[in-house]
């Protein structure tokens, strides 16, 4: 079965006083390539999502976004009564020991709230439970980018089963110029043949090598045999559990191999229209291969 490396996936919940939004989205990378946005609270579980989206999603370009927004608005500036207390004596003393007059009509908070560190920032702290919920909603947001990976994956095989099959066709319509084919290189050996049998100098040992050889460069057979093994391989391949993408790309170099190696050897028109037409095909698979997982 074919999944998808492209994909979008979406959870969001209420934690407590937010509301809680996380969005994943792949593309198709050759590894894992992660990318996290995340705001301040979160950032110290950088680590821990990455091993998550590392787990869950296998292979891919990842960028994943985590937003929230307040339901209630929770303050976190604080009167700090311990400085301003300090502040409090600090000046009356400086006023007493000074004899200033009319000391008693001296605003004393407004003085003080001037001052540094009268205001005091809480930091907030993610609490345990709560990140056991975003943990949730992170594996709920891989499970929905798992689907649509899994639904896109349906297009794709089916896509690459038809050029597969176009290749497997092609392969078997050669067959039909095989006779052709055969008489042309007959003719053309037996020509070259009576060619040298007038040369009384030609190395009869040498003529024995060289007939060998061009024997050998012109049989295909073992190469329509590896390309068709090739091809039943790659369906194999499709139809695991599993979708492995890097494996279905190392099938399509070897199709390629053999593809190139027939249309050397052909030696006929027609079928190296088909190997040419063979070649599309193959460049259509490539292009899918690239997004399989």
């Amino acid at each position: 079965m074919i999944h998808s490396m492209t994909g979008f996936g979406k959870a969001e919940s209420v934690i407590h006083n937010k509301k809680i939004t996380i969005e994943i989205r792949s593309l198709n990378s050759k590894f894992i390539d992660l990318n996290l946005k995340l705001p301040t609270l979160y950032r110290s579980k950088d680590v821990a999502i990455r091993s998550l989206l590392t787990e869950g999603l296998k292979r891919g370009k990842i960028e994943l976004t985590l937003h929230f927004d307040l339901i209630e608005t929770e303050p976190n500036h604080f009167l700090n009564t311990a400085v301003i207390n300090q502040y409090y004596s600090s000046f009356k003393n400086l006023v007493e020991k000074s004899a200033i007059e009319n000391n008693e009509n001296i605003d004393y908070l407004q003085q003080i709230m001037k001052m540094p560190d009268v205001l005091k920032t809480e930091r907030k702290e993610l609490s345990d439970d709560e990140w056991q919920q975003v943990v949730l909603l992170i594996k709920e947001a891989i499970i929905d980018l798992s689907n649509f990976r899994k639904n896109e994956g349906g297009a794709l095989e089916k896509d690459i089963r038809f050029q597969t099959q176009s290749i497997m066709k092609l392969l078997k319509d050669c067959e039909k110029f095989d006779q052709a084919r055969i008489e042309t290189i007959k003719e053309r050996l037996k020509k070259n043949l009576a060619t040298v049998a007038k040369d009384e100098t030609y190395n009869e040992n040498r003529f024995e090598q060289e007939l060998i050889y061009y024997l050998e460069k012109f049989d295909f057979t073992e190469e329509k045999v590896r390309l068709s093994k090739h091809c039943d391989h790659f369906f194999e391949t499709i139809e695991k559990p599993e979708s492995n993408g890097k494996k279905l790309g190392f099938i399509v170099q070897e199709i390629g191999r053999e593809i190139n190696t027939l249309g050397s050897k052909a030696n006929h028109f027609e079928i190296q229209k088909n190997v040419v037409q063979m070649k599309d095909h193959l460049e259509k698979i490539k292009e899918q291969t690239l997004n399989v997982l």
